[in-house]
């Protein structure tokens, strides 16, 4: 649609595909119990409550290409297979990240009115991707990570020994968004005392509206996000004169972003923060959390601490912080014998190949920190797009077990936890547990 012709609607009135689906999907019932038309696995319910797993395991099983079509998306497919996801990522001439990675609004619909939509790298095709994502990868290069595990080793430290012992307390808060939130804070080398806004900033960009919520409207989600622009315009212009070695100084300097527009800029920065803070913090939750249920898994990696590196892989299969990403069909085509059309949105669910039967085993929804294949997963996509924070992660990860099982007998969960409302994250808003410490 030519600028020209572009019709807006104001943000009172927007709905998105989330909103319409979140109008009735508290009360779905069971996937046995639907139609095989009537499965919709984007539903935020599905996920705040835990109740996913059945929806996938008919649709990978009955119809691994599944079509879905509503008012507020138009037609999108939902691709649950690990084979068929693999294709999907792994062709972005035909499948194209340049329309947006979570179900937008059909084609032709108004557009928002506001600020416009931010773009970043992950939302682009090659050669323009490729160059962007180049400005910042050196952030999560090998040397760089060996630089950073003294750093990460001691912030973990400082954290897991100032817990209360024997008393409950949210996980979330005090350990997984602290412990992503410094490592953030650092990377983009932000001011410490205000690295919580960038947990904010986080939380408001895939919330749905809702009173009472994360957010309430999208006025404010606007609002919000035009904070952030402001804060980090002041801090594109400090390292404009005085660089570093940082995320922010990477995009302000680099030859493919230094003349971006602010909305490139903007992208750019919500993607990394995104990126390092609700993967990394919900996986942080989701081992903890993920053990307690697999308590014979948990007695394993206490009798065989060896094991950390593959119960690494197996937790970030098993949680999938990011259940799905979306691509936009550039032609027609044919996936699994279905007809594909263009400009029709295609999903890959990641969380749904992360428990694929045919290549995980009849145990792909168990917890198996010992499985061979766990570093198979696609929780951190695959091809031009795959993640480039990966290792970063896992270090976290790796590092964070690591100090947990030299000073803790047990971390015990104390109640089910809090999920977030959500189809495109996969998260913990609330985590009760207590620590026990060793006795020595």
């Amino acid at each position: 649609m030519s600028d020209t012709t572009a019709k807006t609607i104001p943000l009172s009135e927007l709905r998105t595909p989330e909103q319409e689906q979140a109008e009735f999907g508290a009360e779905v019932p069971a996937a046995d119990e639907l139609e095989l038309h009537e499965i919709n696995p984007v539903n935020a319910y599905l996920f705040q409550q835990d109740r996913w797993q059945g929806h996938f395991a008919r649709l990978r099983a009955e119809d691994p290409v599944h079509f879905n079509e509503i008012q507020t998306a138009g037609r999108y497919w939902n691709i649950t297979k690990y084979d068929d996801v693999r294709t999907v990522d792994g062709d972005w001439q035909t499948f194209s990240s340049a329309e947006g990675i979570a179900l937008g609004l059909k084609k032709g619909s108004p557009e928002p009115e506001g600020p416009g939509r931010s773009v970043s790298f992950i939302a682009m095709d090659p050669p323009e991707q490729t160059a962007q994502r180049k400005t910042v990868r050196s952030v999560a290069a090998p040397g760089n990570l060996r630089n950073m595990e003294p750093l990460i080793r001691e912030r973990t430290v400082q954290v897991l020994d100032s817990l209360p012992e024997g008393e409950t307390f949210d996980w979330v808060d005090t350990v997984s968004i602290e412990l992503t939130t410094m490592m953030l804070a650092t990377l983009f080398d932000f001011p410490f005392e205000d690295r919580r806004k960038l947990t904010r900033w986080s939380d408001i960009v895939f919330a749905i509206p809702e009173p009472g919520g994360i957010i309430e409207s999208h006025e404010q989600r606007v609002a919000e996000l035009l904070e952030c622009v402001t804060y980090f315009e002041r801090l594109w212009e400090e390292r404009r004169e005085n660089p570093g070695n940082d995320l922010v100084s990477m995009l302000v300097h680099g030859e493919a972003t230094k003349d971006s527009p602010t909305s490139e800029h903007l992208g750019n920065l919500i993607l990394l923060i995104v990126g390092g803070n609700d993967t990394t913090r919900n996986t942080m939750s989701g081992s903890v959390y993920g053990l307690n249920k697999y308590p014979e898994q948990y007695d394993k990696l206490i009798a065989d601490p060896t094991l950390i590196p593959k119960m690494v892989s197996e937790i970030i299969r098993w949680q999938t912080p990011l259940p799905y990403m979306r691509r936009t069909a550039t032609r027609d085509t044919e996936l699994g014998g279905k007809q594909i059309k263009k400009d029709d949105q295609v999903l890959m669910w990641y969380v749904s190949a992360n428990r694929d039967e045919s290549v995980f085993g009849d145990n792909a929804d168990d917890i198996d920190i010992e499985r061979e294949n766990a570093d198979r997963h696609l929780s951190f996509g695959y091809g031009v797009h795959f993640c480039m924070g990966s290792r970063l992660a896992e270090l976290q990860l790796r590092i964070l077990w690591e100090e947990i099982l030299q000073r803790f007998e047990r971390i015990e969960v104390q109640a089910e936890p809090e999920r977030t409302l959500s189809s495109f994250v996969r998260g913990y808003t609330y985590l009760p547990v207590r620590v026990f410490r060793t006795t020595t």
